[in-house]
């Protein structure tokens, strides 16, 4: 299905793409910080919707063909001192807007997973709107404590440096970054990647868009006990070579949900490399069928 648009009542237009069968069990995909819905690339989600799934993929607001707020970003300082304007909207608010997406496109209560910080507001989701979630897979993703999950120190000076504002400028930019927090030990297809930053450009390319996002992590702080509320069937992936949110932060994120199974995956980068898609779609697709056998057995015993 081509792009869509999706006015959610508050302000918040989502772009959002629909694969697989309208009658099978719905999932939500959510994407990470400063990255657009084809983050998740579409033979991945042709993949994964080949597993009987009705998949939503879609940008998050600041990001692709979503609303892009006007606010200025929090400044470096306010994002070390961890000081973020009270203006600035949290992990909470695009939960919300991934809860309101899913209402309005009538696929509630939904599975619902998320990559790095998409992970983080899948988390939220699961916490808030437990009533939203039919299971919930978090991956590469964090709770939110300054001690575990965070970058090797080798990766901040890419994060320190301005992207260049002219478009191959930025996709040589971007492709550096994408090599320094990749998946080792397993193939890089580097032309799907710069693919896919080159659309992502095109798509709505926004300075100060992935700060103001980033001011919204920071902004919710450390959410482990926030994560002990979830009730929802959990699955936490991690790869054992992410330099960008170590594997320490999936493991305290699965200590954190009760009930989770931590899958880690040896040489998985903070990336969703084509050689790991088969294991990948195996895990998601084999979590969400057992999610869904489980509520039909307990609405089987209610009866």
């Amino acid at each position: 299905m081509a792009e869509q648009l999706c006015k959610l009542g508050t302000g918040i237009t989502l772009c959002y793409e629909e694969f697989g069968s309208r009658s099978g069990p719905p999932m939500l995909l959510v994407m990470g910080l400063g990255t657009q819905m084809i983050g998740w690339p579409e033979g991945f989600c042709e993949k994964l919707a080949g597993e009987g799934l009705r998949l939503i993929r879609f940008d998050n607001r600041d990001s692709g063909r979503s609303t892009h707020m006007t606010g200025r970003p929090p400044t470096v300082g306010q994002l070390v001192r961890r000081r973020i304007p009270p203006g600035n909207y949290r992990l909470s608010d695009m939960a919300q807007d991934a809860v309101g997406l899913m209402r309005a496109l009538d696929m509630e209560p939904a599975h619902v997973v998320g990559a790095s910080m998409g992970g983080m507001i899948a988390q939220t989701v699961a916490a808030e709107h437990p009533e939203s979630v039919r299971s919930l897979v978090s991956i590469m993703s964090n709770t939110g404590s300054r001690w575990r999950g965070q970058p090797a120190f080798g990766i901040y000076r890419y994060f320190l440096r301005r992207a260049p504002a002219d478009r191959e400028g930025f996709i040589a930019h971007m492709d550096a970054v994408f090599a320094a927090i990749g998946s080792t030990g397993v193939p890089r297809d580097a032309e799907l990647e710069r693919e896919i930053i080159a659309r992502s450009y095109d798509r709505g390319h926004d300075p100060a868009a992935a700060g103001r996002q980033l001011g919204a992590i920071i902004a919710s702080g450390d959410r482990t006990a926030q994560l002990r509320r979830i009730t929802a069937p959990a699955l936490v992936i991690h790869g054992t070579a992410d330099r960008m949110v170590r594997r320490s932060g999936g493991r305290a994120t699965a200590r954190a949900i009760p009930g989770a199974r931590l899958e880690l995956i040896e040489g998985m980068g903070h990336d969703l490399p084509a050689a790991l898609w088969p294991r990948l779609v195996e895990l998601i697709a084999r979590h969400a069928q057992t999610a869904d056998a489980g509520r039909a057995g307990v609405g089987a015993g209610a009866q």
